[in-house]
């Protein structure tokens, strides 16, 4: 059994040397997970319960206790628990919703899944969070909800965005996509009135496919997003309201179930990594790295740098078998799928695609796999500014 930090003892041929920006397989490998998760799908196969069954209700009921919330409703993918929590709000088209400028486009695409209209906010000027000082001035008569993301496993700050919104009577649903156990004041990401999850595999809590949750406070809520999410049915073939086919299978939850139990301890070993990556980055020309408000507690989804020089960054790296990703190289608002849907420019997002460089990121890193991407950004960021 393979503990977090733990030296790997067998490489594959086509892995030596290098370092992952993020292997699943070696993910599974720690604290006995692969068999454990193995023995989970087979219960459920053997089970002949497949879809709304005990392993849902019972991920539903541990995942609200963790986010330290009162209801969990387990959907399709991260995108359905968006969509069908402003579903759930009555979002539709002629409403305003605002996001984030700099984020995944799943946040805006449930927007537009509803028929609303995203409205961007750009980021801080310092980090990768919403701008709560330019929240009010995005707000109009037809703003219907705020959705913040808490980029990268950092949170946004909810107090200041929540004394806006409720100054508007708006409601705030969370985009904690990748904020998986991450603490804002003591509190868990999703502890509030709504937050919308995606368990993805490579998030900090990721399932064997796609697969979401909406948290909640309000029993209303949480009820109207379960008959959505079944066809608008509560009692098979009776339809209350159009509804969508959108469950996270018991299979799923059996996986997730298991991940669980490992997610705080892996979200620390996310944290001892950023401390050695931080301390070991510091002070690089042309290089910086991710600051954490005082109020914060990330949990490291991903350890994002920024530099002006990434192209280089990229294939210096590349050459000493170091693996990274960009997230995200284009602003959403200069997709395609959004071509025109926003007037003026909005520079700070613009920048951020240009310049942000996630380094490897996981509990599976071993101390070699740190020492080595330390050694190589240092290297190349003082070769390229030489």
């Amino acid at each position: 059994m393979r503990r977090a930090g733990a030296a790997v003892t067998a490489v594959a041929p086509e892995r030596a040397g290098r370092v992952a920006f993020h292997d699943l397989r070696d993910l599974h490998a720690l604290d006995g997970v692969q068999e454990r998760v193995d023995a989970a799908v087979l219960r459920v196969a053997r089970s002949g319960r497949y879809l709304l069954g005990p392993e849902l209700a019972a991920f539903e009921e541990e995942f609200a206790r963790y986010c330290e919330n009162e209801h969990c409703v387990g959907v399709g993918s991260g995108l359905d628990a968006l969509e069908l929590a402003l579903r759930a709000l009555d979002v539709g088209p002629g409403d305003e919703v605002i996001v984030p400028a700099h984020t995944y486009i799943a946040t805006w695409l449930a927007v537009s899944a509803v028929g609303a209209r995203p409205v961007p906010v750009e980021p801080e000027a310092d980090s990768y969070l919403m701008d709560p000082e330019r929240l009010a001035d995005a707000c109009t008569s037809r703003t219907r909800a705020v959705m913040p993301v808490h980029p990268y496993g950092h949170p946004a700050d909810l107090d200041a965005i929540d004394a806006v919104a409720a100054a508007r009577g708006i409601p705030v649903v969370e985009d904690a996509a990748q904020a998986h156990g991450a603490r804002y004041r003591g509190r868990r990401a999703g502890s509030r009135y709504v937050a919308a999850f995606s368990f993805y595999p490579g998030k900090n809590l990721g399932a064997l496919g796609d697969a979401g949750a909406v948290v909640t406070s309000d029993a209303r809520l949480a009820e109207r997003v379960r008959l959505l999410r079944n066809y608008g049915s509560r009692v098979k073939y009776r339809h209350e309201v159009p509804g969508t086919n959108s469950r996270l299978d018991e299979i799923q939850a059996a996986a997730l179930r298991v991940k669980l139990t490992c997610l705080d301890g892996w979200n620390a070993r996310r944290a001892e990594v950023a401390v050695r990556y931080t301390e070991g980055l510091a002070g690089l020309p042309g290089l910086d790295v991710p600051t954490v408000r005082p109020w914060a507690e990330p949990v490291w989804h991903q350890y994002v740098v920024r530099t002006a020089r990434r192209a280089a960054l990229v294939s210096a790296l590349e050459a000493a078998g170091v693996e990274t990703l960009v997230h995200y190289p284009v602003a959403v608002h200069r997709s395609e799928a959004y071509a025109g849907a926003v007037h003026g420019p909005l520079p700070r997002s613009e920048r951020l695609a240009d310049e942000v460089l996630s380094l490897p990121m996981g509990p599976q890193l071993t101390a070699q796999d740190v020492t080595a991407v330390i050694a190589a950004v240092r290297e190349a960021t003082e070769t390229i500014h030489d």
